[in-house]
Order: C-alpha cells, then structure tokens, then sequence
C-alpha cells in the first residue's frame, strides 16, 4: 500500500467571499455573548460578540477614509492587545491586506520586511521601536476612538484574492511573505472535528503571541468562526500563571507549544482545571515525557497537529479519533497527503520520506511575494513539500521525523532529532534538549545533544542511558550543558542554530 490518504474533496468556499465577514458571520446569532476575554492574574477585558463586530467594521470604516488604494497592504507591529485582532479583521474586511509581525523583531528585521511587502501604512504600538521611515503610521492608542466611525460592509470578491501575509523563514533560511487567500480561514473549518473537537460552547485559551498563525488561527478566528469564546492572556502573563488562568475563566480547550506545557509543568504543582477537555500543541514535535506528565497533573489529554505558515494545520489526533502512539495522527477530513521519495513519488506505507499535502489544499498559500520562484520548487507534480520527512503507518497514521534539513547524518545512516531527543528527554535530570550535527573538525560532523539540566551530567552516565535506547549510530558523541535552548520567537527549536553557536565558541 502507498502513503496516500485522500479523505475526500474539501468543502468549496462560497463566493463572493470576504474572511473578516466570514469570522465575525456566527456571532450575530448571540450578539450579547462573549466572544472575547483578555485575561490577566489581576482582571479581564471582555468583549461581547456584538462589540467586537462593531468596533472591527467601524475601525474598517475608518480604514477606508484614509483613500488607501485597493490591497494596499498595512504592517501589524503589535503585542497581545485587543488592537491587534481588532486591526487584522478591519484591514481585510476593508479590502486591505494585513501583515502581522512579531513584536520581538528588531529594526533591521522590521526594515527587511518593509523593503518585502512595501507597506502604505503601519499601525503600531507606541511603545515599540520603528525604522525611520517615510511610511504613514497609525498609533495603537488612537484605535479605540475609531471603533465608533459607521460601520461599513464588508468587501466581498473573489475567495483566491490575497487576504492577508505572515512571514516564515522561507526555503532560503532568509525571511519570506506568505501570501495566503482569503478562503484560508474556510478551510481551517476541518480543523474543528478533524484536531480541536470544538463547538460554540468552549472557552479557547492560546497561550501564544498574537502574530504567530498558530495563535491566530487556533485562538482567535477559529472560535469566532464557531461561535465560541476566545480567551487571551495579556501581555506579561507567564507560564506559571495560566493554570490559574485556565481554571478562573473555565477555559474548555487549552492551546500551546510544546515549550509553554514544558514550563507550566516545571513551574507548578498538579494543575486543577476542572473545566478543561483537552489541550492542543503544535508548532514542534511534542515530547512524549511531557505529553505524559500533562495527563497526569490534569487527567486530560494533548492532541497534536502539524501545519506550516504556508499550509493550515492538515495532520492531527482528535478528541473522537486520538494519535495513536507517538505519531502525530491522520490527514483531516478534506484533506490529500503523501509521503514522496527522491523520486517524487508516494514511498509504500512505513518507508520514511517526504512529507506533502496536494497542491489543491484550500490551506495553501497562493505564494511567497517576491519570490515565486521558491513557491514552484516546492510544488512537484500534484504535490507540495513541507520539508520535513515522516512515515506513513499501515493505519495511515504519520509518524513524524522533523525537519529535512535537520536530519542528522551518522555514518552515512540519517539520524532523525526527533528520536534522540525523546531518548534524551527520558533521563530524569534532563529538562530539555535539543540534537544537532555538530562540525568537530573540518571534515568531521557528530551528532551533539544540546541539554538543560539543573546540575551538571556525567556524560559516561548519559552515554549508558542512551545506549540502552538507541542504536549506537544514533547515540550522540558529545554531550552538552546549556542554560536554554536557542528558540525562535514563536518557541520553536533553533537546531542548526545552536550547533553554529558553538562551533563559533570553539
């Protein structure tokens, strides 16, 4: 059997077609109901349905007196505040094009992306630096007085028009836009049975920054699209205070990185969320030991998903049809995946290979702005690649490897991170890890296990521990303590990045 699963043809989008009227469509049923809560260890923000509508198609409003041209795409530099949905959907049902950023970026980050996208305005956080520009800037502060202009429509047109862009690190290692269509909110719509179980009565928490699609998605424009209630930690709020969080607000449906579970673990005791079904991780591969100590500090589990700022999230387990084993689980429902070879074709079942999701997929994007070029090497045949290997199962399940270009090689055998870091993550003084090739010599590469701990380890005790776990060839040769891994701001594992820092201290 080969690694194909197709579950089917996706829903089609309706057309004409606008996101933000989409989002903002299952509210008006409940007006008065909460659509939003902003929440902190000393108080809430919230907002009903029939205010966020108002505020986001006044704000539009106030958009479109500005005279900016059709698609003219605006710059997001904000933090966690209720400005930046606000600002996101007003942009699109304006008929403009956002583009959120990370407020962690510096000015040369910020300059290379503005020579990218070429923004006509830049709404900001007063409090956060920008270049010296000649680019027209709104301030967050002056928002809210625009919430009450009147209201306009909003902008209806073609589902394949660009909707909005965010920014990846691209096939280059250099930043670039992702151009995504308006129909991509519709089709995370096979995320709600296919990965959260979700329903217009949960309370959704995402512990992540705005700006990052994860959190977009999965913690905003998701349960507004379903008529549920989004549950957003301020600005400030640390790992150790959202379990209080969760449970104050009776958060249902709990999303994270893997690294927030990590640190909420490490930073109390058995966690009470009594309202709480299931959380939801995705972002990088969730480690077992972690996935295990969360069932047990709160009697619930984590479902699992893959996806990719060019590509919705298309792989999960899900509360009526969990992973099995450590793989990520299956292809959504509406969704066409495969696992390719060097040839481009799909590899039999239990062969690792290419991951690819169908060059059809609603969820992808319609390119990088810019380069092209790099969109279209990417696509081979029917297929577009991720980048990262995995295997498919016999049951169909995807057993995930990691990134291609973080494969390790030993020896001439290809050693997956993935596994030498669940290995790793068995040790009991270990808190967390990262395995990377690391140059020794000129012509000489190692695998290197990069480790948190708060004690210093003895590498013949290491070297024994993984011994018992992994074939030699897998075994790291060199064991390394570190005070944190290197992540990006969205929390993700930075491992070539590490293993090029300390080559560089050598």
């Amino acid at each position: 059997m080969l690694s194909v699963t197709d579950t089917g043809p996706a829903p089609e989008c309706p057309s004409p077609y606008n996101l933000a009227a989409d989002v903002l469509a299952a509210g008006t049923a409940h007006p008065d109901k909460i659509a939003m809560v902003l929440v902190g260890p000393t108080g809430a923000e919230r907002w009903s349905y029939a205010r966020l509508t108002a505020a986001t198609l006044g704000l539009a409003a106030a958009l479109r007196a500005r005279g900016l041209p059709e698609n003219a795409r605006i710059l997001l530099r904000l933090g966690n505040t209720v400005e930046f949905p606000l600002a996101f959907l007003a942009a699109i049902a304006a008929g403009y094009i956002p583009v959120p950023v990370s407020s962690q970026w510096t000015i040369p980050e910020l300059d290379t992306a503005i020579d990218q996208i070429g923004p006509h305005l830049i709404i900001a956080d007063p409090a956060l630096p920008l270049p010296d520009r000649q680019i027209p800037t709104l301030s967050a502060d002056a928002l809210p007085a625009l919430h009450d202009h009147t209201p306009i429509d909003p902008v209806m047109g073609d589902p394949e028009r660009p909707g909005y862009i965010v920014f990846t690190s691209g096939t280059s290692g250099a930043p670039r836009a992702v151009i995504h269509a308006h129909r991509a909110i519709r089709a995370r719509r096979m995320m709600w049975d296919g990965w959260y179980g979700l329903t217009s009565e949960d309370r959704v928490m995402h512990a992540g920054a705005l700006n990052w699609t994860y959190t977009l998605g999965t913690g905003l424009l998701d349960p507004w699209a379903a008529g549920a209630t989004a549950l957003i930690p301020k600005a400030g709020v640390t790992p150790g205070q959202l379990p209080l969080l969760i449970r104050r607000h009776q958060a249902t449906i709990f999303a994270a990185a893997p690294g927030v579970y990590r640190q909420m673990l490490k930073d109390t005791g058995r966690i009470d969320a009594p309202d709480l079904r299931h959380g939801l991780s995705a972002g990088e591969k969730l480690p077992a030991a972690t996935r295990h100590r969360w069932t047990e500090n709160t009697g619930t589990r984590i479902h699992e998903a893959f996806g990719m700022s060019e590509c919705s999230t298309f792989l999960s387990g899900a509360p009526n049809r969990p992973a099995p084993g450590d793989t990520l689980g299956f292809a959504q429902p509406g969704r066409c995946v495969a696992i390719l070879g060097e040839d481009g074709r799909p590899l039999p079942r239990n062969r690792p290979g290419m991951l690819a999701v169908h060059r059809n997929d609603p969820g992808l994007m319609l390119g990088y702005l810019g380069h092209q070029d790099e969109a279209r090497a990417r696509i081979s045949g029917d297929w577009f690649l991720t980048g990262d290997t995995a295997e498919m199962q016999g049951d169909g399940a995807i057993r995930y490897h990691g990134r291609a270009d973080d494969m390790m090689n030993a020896g001439g055998y290809r050693v997956s991170p993935i596994e030498v870091e669940a290995a790793l993550q068995s040790h009991p003084d270990i808190t967390d890890c990262a395995a990377a090739e690391l140059r020794v010599k000129a012509d000489t590469t190692v695998i290197a296990a990069f480790c948190v701990s708060p004690a210093p380890l003895d590498d013949a005790a290491l070297s024994a521990h993984m011994s018992k776990r992994l074939a030699r060839y897998k075994c790291p040769r060199v064991y390394i303590r570190v005070d944190d891994l290197i992540r990006n701001p969205n929390g993700k594992v930075q491992r070539r990045a590490m293993a090029a820092a300390h080559e560089a201290r050598e």
